[in-house]
């Protein structure tokens, strides 16, 4: 027998006609669920049936997040995923990837064209974006008056700052004409020039928040010259208005706390400020003094007045210098001179004389050193302490000498 295949070739086979079309690989499937079993593993198989036939279905627990709602049988839902053959059965089945409960599958597909729309005109885009100012006095609040979104905010706003300003715009955030409402308040608010808008309310399903998907909200929002801040639903919840406002809080309370400074946190600043400046105006003070001074020494030492008196009193100094030295020259000079005196006073002939010594001069009155310069009988004259005599020399004799 020819062309004969194992039941792996054929299932083979036929999951690649799978893989290979396209509608397949994405596809929305609308039914009721039924044989609904959560596995341990964290895997959900469930059915999907109609009044013709069924489904094989499972959502593996890396898809979980596209399921927002406990899923239960009997429920009517739309599953987006894929097709394929589960190769060792042999069977085909939907591989689930977002699971949207019946009737908010038309909602989905008018939000995602939507936001496919607004973001190709650059509603989005980061540059239209205001900033929200740090310190906010007037406080604007587009939501419901009594829903619990505007008691959050309201208390969380007081608690942070008792002196904001809070003006509510009761709109109507849910059912027709719920859109209106809120373009309206967000008109009216922004005209009274105030610091910053709060748009939103609490969370629910996809058709509560649809008012915060409406183009008319997403312009309104984007045309405001007051910086917005969105804070639609819970956390998970996104909307249009999100995209288009300033910025996005995830709850109202968020965004009453990001649109709200704590003043305790400001005063607490403003005391490190002025600690800061403080002690900054301290050494500048400082400085400046110091500076003054080295000034006034300067401007002291350069005046007329001051060089006048410190010549003066260079000029006395060197006048006791002089005086000084004049002084201990002389005195040097006395002790000199007393010395040269008494050198002079040993040297005198007078005292020689009285000593004893004579002094002697010839015939030719020149002092008499040698018995060679007189001749016997030559008459010569002999000084004394207290006079002159006149001698004869008789004889001459001569000293032996060694």
């Amino acid at each position: 027998m020819k062309n004969v295949y194992t039941v792996a070739q054929v299932n083979t086979y036929i999951k690649n006609m799978f893989t290979q079309d396209f509608m397949l690989n994405r596809i929305y499937v609308k039914g009721e669920v039924s044989n609904c079993k959560y596995h341990g593993s964290g895997h959900i198989y469930f059915s999907l049936k109609d009044e013709s036939g069924a489904l094989s279905c499972v959502m593996f627990a890396g898809q979980r997040k596209g399921l927002s709602f406990p899923m239960r049988d009997g429920q009517r839902v739309i599953v987006l995923g894929r097709v394929s053959v589960y190769e060792r059965s042999g069977s085909y089945q939907l591989y689930a990837q977002e699971i949207l409960q019946d009737g908010t599958g038309r909602l989905y597909e008018a939000y995602e064209k939507l936001k496919a729309e607004l973001e190709e005109m650059g509603m989005f885009a980061q540059e239209y974006k205001q900033p929200i100012p740090f310190y906010v006095r007037r406080l604007g609040i587009v939501t419901a008056p009594a829903g619990a979104a505007v008691q959050d905010i309201r208390n969380i706003a007081l608690r942070r700052n008792p002196y904001v300003q809070l003006i509510l715009y009761p709109a109507q955030v849910q059912g027709e004409g719920a859109a209106d409402s809120i373009v309206r308040g967000i008109e009216a608010l922004d005209a009274l020039n105030l610091d910053v808008l709060i748009v939103g309310r609490g969370g629910g399903s996809i058709e509560d928040l649809w008012a915060f998907n409406e183009e008319k909200v997403a312009r309104a929002i984007f045309e405001c010259r007051t910086p917005v801040i969105s804070a639609v639903g819970h956390e998970t919840d996104t909307t249009i208005a999100d995209f288009v406002a300033d910025m996005r809080a995830p709850t109202p309370s968020a965004a009453a706390e990001l649109a709200v400074a704590d003043i305790r946190e400001i005063l607490n600043r403003m005391e490190t400020y002025q600690n800061r400046l403080s002690q900054a105006f301290s050494w500048r003070l400082e400085q400046y003094r110091r500076r003054l001074a080295e000034l006034q020494k300067g401007l002291s030492q350069a005046s007329p007045r001051q060089q006048l008196f410190e010549r003066r009193m260079r000029e006395a100094d060197l006048q006791n210098r002089f005086f000084q030295a004049m002084k201990d020259k002389l005195a040097d000079r006395r002790s000199r001179l007393a010395l040269l005196a008494e050198r002079l006073h040993g040297l005198s002939p007078l005292l020689k004389l009285q000593q004893g010594y004579s002094y002697t001069e010839g015939p030719d009155g020149r002092a008499v050193t040698g018995i060679a310069q007189v001749a016997e009988g030559e008459q010569i004259r002999v000084h004394v302490t207290d006079g002159v005599y006149t001698a004869v020399v008789e004889s001459r004799t001569a000293l032996k000498r060694g």
